[in-house]
């Protein structure tokens, strides 16, 4: 009995659906994409590009997209000045958000892509600017750095708040103890 229901019913579903199909089709091939004539097209001008964030005046502008950093534009000026002007303390600090894959050999990595001769930023790394891990080991640096922390209480600091033996990180070298930097 069940199958003398069903049987009617799916040709009855199938019927209502042909006929639907049937009475939403016109025969004609379907309306073409067209484009507003010209006299139409706005020319309202395009909005200006992001004005660049300055971190100093001896510093080139951060990349755009500053002001929608990972963490406040303030903290994020403040890091880059840092990784900056103290490159003795971030080279010696590792990073821990995998940006080793991307050839990272430490903290400041993660900030200075370039600079001359004379050791001035010539251009920055965007990565920084969009991971919360780089940006908060620079952070935490800094801050201890301006408390007077040496480099040596600043690296223990780092690897014991993100350091685990199976947490990936750069191949940084820890800061001298008076001599050569150790491997």
């Amino acid at each position: 009995m069940l199958t003398r229901r069903v049987v009617p019913t799916l040709s009855s579903l199938a019927g209502v659906c042909a006929l639907l199909v049937a009475c939403n089709s016109t025969g004609s091939a379907p309306p073409q994409q067209t484009t507003a004539p010209a006299s139409q097209v706005s020319n309202a001008p395009l909005p200006p590009p992001p004005t660049p964030v300055q971190v100093a005046a001896d510093l080139p502008p951060l990349p755009p997209g500053a002001n929608a950093a990972a963490r406040p534009v303030e903290v994020v000026k403040a890091v880059y000045e840092f990784a900056a002007r103290h490159p003795e303390v971030l080279k010696y600090l590792p990073c821990f958000c995998g940006c080793e894959r991307m050839g990272h050999r430490g903290n400041d990595d993660c900030f200075v892509a370039g600079r001359d001769a004379k050791g001035h930023v010539t251009d920055w790394e965007n990565h920084g600017m969009v991971c919360e891990v780089c940006i908060d080991i620079a952070h935490q640096a800094m801050q201890m750095h301006n408390s007077g922390a040496s480099v040596v209480q600043i690296r223990a600091a780092i690897d014991l708040r993100y350091g685990t033996d199976s947490r990936p990180h750069t191949p940084t070298p820890k800061p001298p103890k008076g001599g050569a930097p150790e491997d």
